[in-house]
């Protein structure tokens, strides 16, 4: 199986950063793609950004160009880490160009239309979106996570 392209909007932050070290060597996805501020954009993820995790940057993102968080560029399935200030109008602008948002933020957990995963628990709540697609008139989505980072 080839892995899916994914990407990471708000890689530069700390909680971007454990979602890159989650998807390093994962068996299902290849990061491809880091959004963050437009005062990153442009700039290598090693030049953006300082790492705050215990172990060493992943070689394999130190060169990466950051871009904007805008969707033109973007693979179709992203995890979003972005801070609850930005995070709906970006979440909303990808999901309406057809991406798949999996969303970190508070913003879009309560919404009826929104699924809230714990993939152990409730991977039938993908259901849902059909409804979110249609009630909101977009071919993407945008799924919602219990507020833990991923652990590594």
């Amino acid at each position: 199986m080839r892995p899916i392209e994914v990407g990471v909007l708000g890689g530069t932050g700390m909680v971007g950063q454990h979602f890159i070290r989650f998807l390093q060597g994962h068996p299902w996805f290849k990061l491809t793609w880091l959004g963050a501020s437009d005062r990153s954009a442009g700039k290598k993820f090693s030049d953006a950004t300082q790492w705050r995790l215990d172990d060493e940057m992943p070689s394999s993102i130190r060169d990466s160009v950051v871009y904007e968080c805008h969707p033109k560029s973007a693979p179709k399935l992203v995890f979003s880490a972005m801070d609850a200030s930005v995070a709906t109008e970006i979440e909303q602008e990808f999901a309406r160009a057809g991406h798949i948002v999996v969303s970190n933020s508070r913003n879009h957990r309560m919404a009826p239309d929104v699924p809230l995963i714990v993939p152990e628990i409730n991977p039938g709540h993908l259901s849902v979106i059909p409804v979110q697609r249609k009630n909101r008139n977009w071919q993407g989505a945008i799924v919602t996570n219990p507020n833990s980072p991923p652990s590594c």
